[in-house]
């Protein structure tokens, strides 16, 4: 038994061997043409890393040659398969810049895209990557409207948007979590301005409406009348578009609250008015 392990992995290291061997033999290949061709065979068995090695060596040299469009689109799609996003979007834009008739033009396009979308970070994260996916997608669509791809990108469209949309939803509502109501209430009506069918619009409602509750509240004595009454605007809107909301019950809590201030308020201007 323990005879035949070694003979196998006699055997396993000695191909690994010969395919260094082979592979330090093909880095040496001068003639930018027959490099190109050995980096073709190893991009056909999936040996990315050792395909991106190659091509990167000639990549220039191939530019206005009958190998050049090929040589780019396989460098570009090397990096895709080894994860690297930027550079594989970089590359697969540069193809459809430097060959925008290419056979390969509009799968680049797409994986341009597609790129920047698979860089696109959670929404807790700077979303930069994800408005250039979105514009790269858009232009996919503007380019080959008949597409067969037409549908996978307004998908992944839509969960571009979806992030953006609850990115901007978390920031509006970190702003009531520290207690900065009165920005609270106004971040939040720009995220509903932004994103007006957005699913998070009773939550948002109902944040607009407890903020301004909580501003007048902590508002000067004179401030608070008026603050009070915008207040009360905002807890109608919510009971008015969602008269069985989850938040009514606590919002009508408020409602009782806000009347009681208001009356004090009414009552100690009539008395300093005596």
């Amino acid at each position: 038994m323990f005879k035949k392990i070694t003979f196998l992995i006699s055997i396993i290291l000695s191909i690994s061997f010969l395919n260094s061997c082979e592979f330090n033999t093909a880095k040496k290949i001068q003639d930018p043409e027959k490099k190109y061709i050995k980096a073709a065979e190893y991009y056909k068995t999936g040996k990315y890393a050792k395909t991106q090695i190659l091509l990167e060596d000639v990549i220039l040299s191939l530019r206005m040659t009958k190998s050049g469009e090929d040589a780019l689109y396989k460098y570009a799609d090397s990096y895709y398969h080894m994860k690297d996003y930027i550079l594989a979007g970089y590359y697969f834009r540069k193809y459809t810049t430097d060959y925008p008739k290419g056979k390969h033009a509009e799968e680049a396009q797409f994986m341009s895209a597609k790129c920047y979308y698979l860089d696109a970070p959670k929404s807790t994260l700077d979303q930069q990557a994800t408005y250039t996916a979105l514009k790269e997608f858009e232009l996919f669509i503007t380019k080959y409207p008949d597409s067969k791809r037409i549908e996978d990108c307004n998908n992944l469209i839509d969960e571009l948007r979806a992030r953006l949309e609850k990115k901007s939803y978390n920031n509006a509502k970190l702003y009531f979590d520290i207690g900065y109501y009165n920005a609270a209430s106004i971040a939040l009506k720009n995220s509903m301005t932004d994103y007006p069918d957005t699913k998070y619009k009773e939550d948002i409602i109902y944040l607009i409406a407890k903020s301004k509750y909580k501003y007048a509240q902590n508002s000067i004595i004179i401030k608070q009348k008026e603050r009070y009454e915008d207040a009360l605007k905002s807890l109608n809107e919510y009971t008015e578009k969602y008269p069985s909301g989850k938040y009514l019950k606590v919002l009508n809590s408020i409602k009782k609250n806000i009347k009681k201030e208001l009356s004090k308020l009414q009552k100690n201007q009539t008395a300093s008015i005596n």
